[in-house]
């Protein structure tokens, strides 16, 4: 293990326990523990997603191999992205209609409901 022999181990471990003590001990290790679990998750995931991606890989050569899929024609690709980025965005109609219809009755609302100064002083 990583070239060091079960003596070589053994001093280390005296060595811990000496400079950290008994009560540091036990949590380093833990913490080590949790750390190399964490380290061989990402390891194996990682190496996980490599052999799925080399999989797709070469099942999608194989296919196009036996003549099963067909590669995009480049021309088409090109036609494709420039009809996508060429394409004007449409903006929502029915959003702007009633903000513009609310403050316009609103405004109308206000003004029915405003007493004129005229009449008020007739009143009183």
């Amino acid at each position: 293990m990583f070239g060091i022999g079960m003596t070589e181990l053994l001093l280390i471990m005296g060595l811990a326990l000496i400079v950290l003590g008994p009560k540091k001990l036990p949590d380093l290790a833990r913490a080590l523990g949790k750390g190399f679990a964490e380290f061989k998750r990402a390891t194996d995931d990682f190496k996980n997603t490599i052999q799925e991606e080399t999989r797709i890989a070469e099942t999608k050569e194989e296919l196009l191999k036996e003549g099963k899929l067909t590669p995009p024609n480049g021309d088409q690709l090109g036609a494709d992205i420039q009809g996508g980025v060429n394409t004007p965005r449409r903006k929502p109609a029915s959003s702007d209609e009633p903000a513009s219809v609310s403050a316009a009755e609103s405004a109308e609302t206000v003004a029915e409901d405003a007493p004129e100064s005229g009449k008020r002083g007739d009143n009183v």
